[in-house]
């Protein structure tokens, strides 16, 4: 028997007309800019695939992502002025339709510069209801949906790492929910997802950052009313 939450059945709390395109799109951005950090971005380009291109305007998606980007959480009743807030922290943004292949219809690319000139690229989608997934980052293939505490680690392919690192999350008293690995070539870098059941507190980053070979860590806490 199919599961339903309530999401399914009463949608996501929001501002605006479509939980895709708006509540979907202001969870994706908000994602995005935790993953590239929030206080460091000063350019974006939203790369729009499918029904997010072609219906962007009329429904918001494109001030839903903006204002994702600036932090702001679906229901935050912000999000239509996100442009000159945007204006006013001196962030640029540029939304352009795109082509990204076979790809949920309501997909986003997110192409992040941060205030030292460095790239973060994010890719995700609104699948309904205010559900996104997270299927990419910095061309690393990746599979989330921001509704656990979820750690992001890039780690160098060396054997123990997974071992290591759970050990870490496990004395901290946290039960891991889903545990997720990918790599692009043998010996080389990989990634680790670890969604759990409870909240990521920061003073576990530097204990598993201590623990070498770590070379990025990103946390990421379920969206919570109040911001």
């Amino acid at each position: 028997m199919k599961e339903f939450s309530c999401f399914d059945i009463i949608g996501p709390i929001m501002i605006g007309p479509s939980s895709s395109h708006t509540a979907g799109a202001a969870r994706l951005g908000k994602i995005a800019a935790i993953i590239a950090g929030e206080k460091d971005i000063v350019k974006v380009k939203f790369l729009l695939h499918g029904s997010f291109a072609k219906t962007y305007k009329g429904h918001g998606t494109d001030k839903a992502l903006m204002a994702g980007i600036l932090g702001m959480n679906p229901w935050d009743e912000r999000l239509k002025n996100s442009f000159e807030i945007a204006e006013e922290r001196d962030i640029k943004f540029d939304f352009i339709e795109a082509n990204l292949g076979i790809e949920h219809p309501n997909t986003v690319k997110f192409i992040i510069i941060r205030r030292d000139g460095s790239e973060v690229t994010v890719k995700g989608s609104s699948i309904g209801g205010g559900s996104i997934k997270i299927s990419e980052i910095d061309d690393q293939k990746v599979e989330f949906n921001g509704d656990y505490p979820t750690l992001i680690i890039k780690h160098k392919d060396v054997p123990g790492m997974i071992s290591k690192v759970s050990t870490v999350i496990s004395q901290a008293g946290i039960n891991i929910a889903f545990l997720k690995v990918y790599r692009k070539s043998r010996g080389l870098t990989a990634a680790m997802i670890f969604e759990t059941d409870e909240i990521i507190p920061d003073g576990l980053l530097p204990l598993i950052k201590n623990l070498g070979n770590i070379e990025s860590i990103r946390c990421i806490n379920p969206l919570t009313e109040g911001k």
